[in-house]
């Protein structure tokens, strides 16, 4: 019973396979040219094999950083998603992995630049030891070139006493690698879930290094430490003949001819780097664009509401935006799911403090018990956006399940809100018609803003006569004894005494087995659309319901599965 997610998943392993065979192609490629090349032969004799360690690891360093870019290209990814001719179905939803790929190119880059850094120590102690009086031979004579006129270096050190440390700082590839090397272990160390839940500011703020790392890397082979023979010099030069006679360097055998090789890492990142800038242009162009505040309202749990307007602000159930606050930080955007639909004259968003910057924007709007102000008395905003996330596929499936842990209902309340315009509309057809909805929250009062928009959907379902589109499930975690106290005594009324509704709130968390086979009972040889916005564990427990209750018969149910992140 694992059709769909064979599907879905066998199309993410391609994908990483494919990158992981471009990796392996060009590491070994590059590998074997400089182990056979005879431009670098001379080169070869002084380094030996960690030559083409570092040459193969920057190749595949290069590839890496062409791509890092590109899946955090937000305008670029809502752009291909919008393009449903070339993404559809699997291919779309390989889409919601953008960031997942991200990482796993992060990590081919740690992994090559590890090896290059470590292949390049051992080139620096080569170089050292052949200046050293025990090299002899051919290492030590290429070692000496470079000392009389007319000759050209191919060991960079110069002489057995010069302090390595000293002279690798004292060039461009030295102080570039140093520099880069600081910076990806501070994008990295920054990244990690611990630190970007403690404090997302500073994970904002390193990630954004990468602009230095970037301007290294593209100068950093300026310096041509690593020499190969010149062109001109090897057809005067037989490397076949003279490597084995000494002697007749000078006479029958030029002194050999040595250059940098051109430097290539921006041709490989200039790309990605021009769309990149066009990525911030778009967003300064947006930041530049009023945005008008019509509605804040401070919600419990400290949930922030601000309803806005913008000038040809056009969205979709469950896209996003970033927000910016200038007098907070003038570098710092984050991602919030608009709460309000389309069909609405606004948009909105809801905010829960959770870090330095949520706390200081909902005490610049008032929250927290704090009288609200005038929207002409509020901080300006900066709005960039919408982009497309998974949630907007859900009108793609004939049955779509939303499920939604704490704070990740948000993405929901744009989706609950559409759906609540379309019955509206009489006339409005489309393909979704059935809503399974289940929310898992701890707090009993954070279900006091939701709870207003789920009745009156309840109530507008009802008159239209599509009771049976929505079914709801509410789950509530957290209680105390004078709450179940309360709970116990007004069972028996009509309308749930947490929410106000006609459907009961569930107590506890769900059993995700007999969810899942309630659904699958119901729609026999149906696609269903999962989606889900929440904590890391419940979607892999949700993934692997997806894949129990799949069928492997094509004609069977299939549940496909799409996480929102941002």
């Amino acid at each position: 019973m694992m059709g769909c997610w064979i599907l879905n998943e066998s199309l993410s392993i391609i994908l990483v396979l494919s990158w992981l065979g471009v990796n392996l192609y060009l590491f070994i490629d590059t590998f074997y040219w400089y182990e056979e090349e005879e431009s670098f032969l001379y080169t070869r004799v002084i380094l030996g094999s960690t030559l083409a360690w570092a040459r193969a690891s920057a190749v595949c360093l290069n590839f890496n950083c062409m791509l890092i870019l590109l899946p955090v290209s937000r305008n670029l990814i809502s752009f291909m998603r919008g393009t449903s001719t070339c993404f559809r179905g699997p291919w779309r939803r390989q889409l919601d992995k953008n960031l997942k790929f991200h990482k796993l190119v992060a990590y081919g880059i740690v992994i090559n630049a590890t090896i290059h850094t470590v292949a390049h120590l051992f080139n620096l102690e080569h170089y050292y030891w052949s200046q050293s009086p025990e090299a002899e031979g051919l290492v030590a004579a290429l070692s000496k070139l470079g000392d009389t006129p007319n000759e050209t270096y191919l060991n960079p050190i110069r002489t057995f006493h010069t302090n390595t440390i000293t002279e690798l700082l004292t060039t461009i590839a030295g102080i570039t690698g140093l520099l880069i090397s600081l910076a990806l272990i501070l994008i990295m160390t920054s990244s990690t879930g611990f630190i970007r839940q403690v404090s997302y500011e500073l994970f904002w703020y390193t990630h954004h290094v990468f602009i230095i790392f970037f301007i290294g890397l593209a100068i950093h082979g300026a310096g041509r430490i690593v020499r190969g023979q010149t062109p001109e010099s090897l057809l005067l030069h037989n490397i076949t003949f003279c490597r084995d006679h000494l002697e007749e360097w000078q006479a029958q055998c030029p002194v050999p001819q040595f250059s940098g090789k051109e430097p290539s890492t921006w041709k490989w990142v200039l790309g990605p780097m021009v769309l990149y800038a066009c990525e911030r242009i778009i967003r300064f162009w947006r930041f530049q664009q009023e945005v008008i505040i019509t509605k804040v309202v401070s919600h419990p749990s400290g949930v922030l509401e601000l309803c806005m307007k913008k000038r040809d602000f056009k969205m979709a159930p469950g896209q996003y935006v970033l927000i910016q606050c200038p007098s907070i930080s003038t570098l710092e955007w984050h991602p919030f799911t608009l709460t309000s639909a389309p069909q609405e004259d606004f948009f909105s968003v809801h905010i829960r403090a959770a870090g330095d910057w949520t706390e200081a924007l909902c005490k610049a709007f008032g929250a927290e018990g704090q009288p609200l102000k005038e929207p002409w008395s509020l901080p300006r905003l900066a709005v960039d956006g919408p982009f497309g996330a998974a949630l907007t596929d859900v009108f793609h499936y004939p049955v779509s399940m939303c499920i939604a842990a704490g704070i990740g209902v948000t993405p929901f309340a744009a989706l609950l809100k559409s759906i609540w315009y379309q019955c509206c509309e009489a006339q409005t057809r489309c393909k979704l018609n059935k809503v399974y909805f289940y929310w898992i929250c701890r707090d009993p009062g954070a279900f006091e803003w939701f709870a207003d928009l789920l009745l009156s959907l309840e109530t507008k379902m009802s008159e239209q006569g599509k009771a049976h589109f929505l079914s709801y499930h509410i789950f509530l975690t957290g209680w105390d004894e004078n709450q179940a106290f309360h709970i116990a005594l007004h069972w028996d009324e009509n309308a749930d005494v947490i929410t106000g509704l006609r459907q009961k709130t569930f107590y506890g968390r769900p059993n995700w087995n007999h969810e899942f086979q309630q659904v699958a009972f119901s729609h026999p040889s149906s696609n269903i659309g999962v989606f889900f916005c929440g904590p890391k564990a419940l979607s892999k427990i949700l993934q692997r319901m997806c894949r129990l209750y799949s069928s492997a018969d094509p004609r069977g149910i299939h549940f496909y599965y799409n996480r929102e992140s941002f």
